[in-house]
Formats: structure tokens, C-alpha cells, sequence
């Protein structure tokens, strides 16, 4: 009847800008894998309960500042005050974040103290 205008043959689908978006796409998440990785700290898991002795040692680590048993201290003079509170290295640290400390502060305010010496840290909330 009415031929309008003469039938084209399909084409067929080019995929190349596909493959690039891809590629740029795989690209783009390898890279921020890399750059999401953070320090990890070594914790020891749970087990029973254990003996403790001596006086009350819980750092509640906030996001400007530390207390140690309720009483602000300065991180410098963190260590030599829970120093006059243990025996030993070995003796047991609480630890607990409040008030937007975030767990990048966390993490480093632990690897602060086991520089130090303090061992046996253990994480409450």
C-alpha cells in the first residue's frame, strides 16, 4: 500500500561504551578499597571471669577529651596516671567511647596505650 520510506536493516548494538563504563566502574572501587583500609588492633576475645584487684581504672574516652574514673585528664598524663593505679602492665584497663569518639579515635587511644605498655585492655560499652 504506502511505502513511506524504505526499511533499514538493524544494526546491531555496539557495546564498547558499555565495557568502558565497566572499566571505569571497576577501576573506581579498587581504589577506594585501598584507600578505606584502616589500622587494626589486636583485642583479645572474651573469656570468664578473672580476678581483679586494686583500684577502679575505666578511660571513658570522649570526643574531646578523656576521663579516667570520671576525673578529665590530658592523654600526656594518661599513662603516668594509670601507672600509680596498677600493679603491673598486665593488670586490667577498661576502656569505653562516649559521646561521638569515634572508632578511628578508638583505635589509635588503644594503640597509645599498648605502646605504652598496658596489655590487657578490655573494650565495655
Amino acid at each position: 500500500m504506502f511505502a513511506f520510506a524504505p526499511t533499514r536493516a538493524r544494526r546491531k548494538p555496539v557495546l564498547t561504551p558499555l565495557i568502558d563504563v565497566v572499566f571505569l566502574l571497576l577501576v573506581f572501587f579498587m581504589l577506594a578499597a585501598q584507600f578505606g583500609r584502616e589500622t587494626a588492633v589486636d583485642m583479645a576475645h572474651g573469656s570468664g571471669a578473672g580476678e581483679y584487684s586494686g583500684p577502679p581504672r575505666l578511660i571513658t574516652l570522649l570526643s574531646d577529651g578523656v576521663l579516667l574514673n570520671g576525673i578529665s585528664q590530658t592523654e600526656a598524663d594518661l599513662p603516668q596516671a594509670l601507672v600509680s593505679l596498677t600493679d603491673t602492665p598486665d593488670d586490667a584497663v577498661l576502656v569505653r567511647a562516649r559521646d561521638g569518639a569515634d572508632v578511628q579515635r578508638l583505635t589509635e587511644f588503644v594503640q597509645r596505650l599498648t605502646a605504652v605498655g598496658f596489655t590487657r585492655l578490655i573494650l565495655v560499652e
